[in-house]
């Protein structure tokens, strides 16, 4: 595919770009604010926002307040700064689109099936994203961050041998997805997506050093040190789904057996459900296998939360799992707090029970004596604006 390139107004220099994501991550703030921030003369302060307003990335926002002289005007970035995120997952499509705050003006989503390949997603990714453009009114968008279930080599924005994303290996997201939008492209695994939405929007904007566990369909981690997402030397890093827990495991997507995903990813939870439901151990699960035909994870969800114990042990078993991982994990990278995000519906208070018990008792009194486990605060909305988070970023930052 050929390599379009994508003309996009940045900051100039580094003062101009924190400028622009003191106001991202503040909002609206008087020149004296932002002087008194990024500690700079006035007049290289008056220099700065004068060329930012100029170049289209900032603008007035009414008076500030009065701080005993005549008030000045606060700054915002521009009303024509808008950034969209975009998550995939095996079963839907996530979008949003988000002023320059990475505030979500609308918001769509819909089932797909990532087994249509690469280019049926990217295209209903690109149709979806001029639905909520029409909406808003948007001749343009400023970025794009999309976030996949899958290993992405981050540099080149594709995906690498993806166990959830079949006949995906190596497509061009990015380069797809900018030709037809016109605008920058950032590609990245999906639970790095979520934990930047949780540092901008949620729990995790307090810490600087953090995990985020992604459940559902795919699991994944996003390790978040020193303010920044880690991807580590190849963007490899939090690729948590297939460390393996037995050798004789169940068989996992990936071809391998006993991973984190095979015991506890929603698969495994449906596997062992419809089991439960056969072997007469669920009545609640036998019912609804009669009913619809199949089970899902979120049959097994309302079947714990209702009081099904078969239900509920199914759950206290991955969790377990999962908190067998998240070991290893706090005891080599001593976050500051670890956030669980994909939760099922009803079911979280089970499996967090679970994990804590296990981590606390399991690691060092040191890595874990003032770290909370907690579920995301965000839901389903930490991709989104981790996606929206992710394109600012490169577009805040100076060419």
């Amino acid at each position: 595919m050929e390599v379009v390139t994508v003309v996009v107004v940045r900051p100039e220099n580094a003062h101009q770009a924190r400028l622009l994501r003191l106001l991202r991550d503040d909002g609206p703030r008087s020149r004296a604010e932002l002087g008194d921030a990024v500690d700079l003369a006035r007049s290289r302060l008056t220099a700065e926002a004068d060329r930012l307003i100029e170049r289209g990335l900032v603008e007035n926002a009414g008076p500030a307040a009065s701080r005993g002289g005549r008030r000045s005007p606060l700054l915002r970035l521009a009303g024509t700064v808008r950034f969209a995120g975009v998550v995939v997952s095996p079963r839907h499509i996530d979008v949003a689109v988000t002023d320059g705050e990475l505030a979500v003006l609308s918001r769509i989503s819909e089932p797909a099936d990532v087994r249509d390949g690469p280019e049926a997603i990217c295209a209903r990714v690109v149709e979806l994203i001029g639905k909520l453009r029409a909406e808003l009114g948007l001749h343009q968008l400023t970025a794009v961050g999309v976030g996949l279930p899958a290993p992405v080599a981050f540099a080149e924005g594709v995906p690498v041998s993806p166990p959830a994303l079949p006949g995906w290996h190596r497509f061009p997201i990015r380069e797809s997805l900018a030709a037809d939008l016109g605008c920058p492209v950032l590609v990245d695994n999906d639970a790095n997506l979520m934990a930047l939405g949780e540092k901008h929007a949620g729990t995790a904007r307090a810490f600087e050093d953090f995990l985020y566990l992604k459940l559902g369909a795919a699991i994944g981690c996003g390790l978040v040190l020193g303010g920044q997402v880690y991807r580590g030397a190849t963007s490899g890093a939090g690729d948590i789904a297939h460390l393996r827990l037995a050798d004789d495991g169940p068989l996992c997507a990936c071809g391998d057996n006993g991973c984190l995903e095979a015991y506890s990813g929603d698969a495994a939870l449906v596997r062992e459900a419809t089991t439960a439901a056969r072997s007469g151990r669920s009545t609640v699960l036998a019912e609804r296998l009669d009913e619809a035909g199949e089970l899902t994870a979120l049959d097994v969800a309302r079947a714990a939360t209702g009081g099904d114990a078969a239900a509920q042990a199914l759950v206290r078993a991955a969790a377990r799992r999962l908190g067998q991982i998240l070991v290893g994990l706090v005891s080599f990278f001593n976050p500051g707090i670890v956030i669980i995000g994909g939760v099922a519906p009803g079911i979280g208070p089970v499996l967090l029970a679970e994990i804590r018990g296990l981590v606390y008792r399991r690691s060092t009194p040191l890595s874990t004596g003032t770290m909370p486990i907690v579920l995301s605060d965000l839901d389903d909305r930490a991709g989104v604006i981790g996606g929206a988070r992710l394109a600012s970023d490169h577009v805040l930052t100076p060419a």
